[in-house]
């Protein structure tokens, strides 16, 4: 399995075997771990009392959180972001690809250094949820949102400390970063915040929005060359990216994915990727550059043939920030692939389309 097998499908994989991850593997066959078990202690700002108790409500029922958490464990693997820019520190966090200290990527980490404090430990996923580490941390809060909790997962982690599992009208790893950030917040007691930093990133989405007019009605997808070609569905947070800036994904999208976040796709519906903009998530560029204009299904396809598709390596800050859909990872993100995704969609074959790349 490549790197990007890893960093892209690790959801594929991980739902195949009942554990909890999503969306994009990298280190998922040789997970990492940093941090003390047991000994790390969480940075917290000072929550608002008054806000609880708390009901949660989730795909196994409701949790109520009576108290303002201390130690907070991340078993979903993007929840460190929206906790971090909330002043919170977790004392776990789950590795999914990269293998940053901490489970915390460039983009978060100012908001990591101005709060300070040990590093979270880095709890790994290639054999499903170490309940045994979780419970090491002695954890008072477990969020579980961007994951795809088995009723096991949940019945073993709420024998630890309340857990805030994923929502049941989505399918695993399709929570998007709005509901996330307001359900984190919730759960610590910072709703007000929580809702301003989500006012914020979609005011940034709105202004780019605006200065593109173009993108609307453009269509567009993400995919990855895994396994075949995977695609992202309309309830994964990247497809929703797209479509926040005004761009419309392929109608016959999810029937051909099922009720799912992303799903691999037969040959004979490559037509679905022959989208105006086409963002495709990569191991390396040079190898799967070559690989793809090898693949008569992809290189025929008029995207690429015009010089529309969009190649971001998933070992770069911008590639991992492409699957890692969060508060504090959209406005580095937004910055960076805008331009590119202007370029693709501009009318002009003769445009480079510039990928991303180490």
């Amino acid at each position: 399995m490549t790197v990007l097998s890893a960093a892209i499908a690790a959801a594929a994989l991980f739902l195949a075997t009942a554990c909890g991850s999503g969306g994009t593997e990298a280190n998922v066959a040789n997970p990492g771990e940093t941090g003390d078990s047991g000994e790390t202690a969480g940075t917290t700002a000072e929550p608002q009392q008054a806000a609880f108790p708390v009901s949660i409500k989730h795909k196994y029922g409701a949790t109520e959180i009576t108290e303002a958490p201390k130690r907070v464990v991340a078993v979903g693997l993007v929840e460190q972001d929206a906790l971090l820019a909330l002043g919170i520190v977790p004392v776990g966090t789950s590795e999914w690809f990269g293998e940053q200290p901490g489970a915390i990527f460039p983009w978060a980490k100012a908001a990591y250094d101005k709060l300070g404090g040990e590093l979270p430990t880095v709890l790994p996923q290639a054999d499903g949820i170490q309940y045994e580490k979780v419970a090491a941390l002695q954890p008072d809060l477990i969020i579980a949102l961007y994951s795809d909790l088995t009723k096991k997962d949940y019945d073993t982690l709420t024998a630890i400390a309340p857990v805030v599992a994923n929502p049941a009208e989505y399918p695993g790893y399709g929570i998007g970063w709005e509901e996330l950030t307001t359900k984190v917040g919730q759960a610590v007691g910072k709703a007000p915040e929580a809702q301003k930093l989500i006012d914020e990133v979609k005011a940034k989405i709105e202004t780019v929005k605006k200065e593109h007019p173009e993108f609307a009605g453009k269509s567009g997808l993400m995919a990855t060359p895994y396994q075949g070609m995977f695609v992202y569905g309309s309830d994964d947070p990247r497809s929703r990216l797209l479509t926040s800036l005004g761009f419309t994904l392929p109608p016959d999208l999810d029937k051909a994915i099922g009720d799912k976040f992303g799903a691999n796709i037969a040959a004979e519906r490559m037509d679905l990727i022959d989208t105006d903009v086409l963002v495709m998530i990569i191991d390396t560029y040079a190898k799967d550059r070559a690989a793809l204009n090898k693949n008569p299904l992809y290189a025929d396809l008029s995207v690429v043939k015009e010089g529309r598709d969009l190649l971001i390596e998933t070992n770069t800050p911008v590639g991992a920030a492409t699957s890692f859909i969060s508060v504090l990872s959209l406005p580095f993100l937004l910055d960076d692939v805008v331009p590119r995704i202007a370029a693709a969609v501009d009318d002009d074959p003769a445009t480079k389309v510039e990928p991303v790349k180490a």
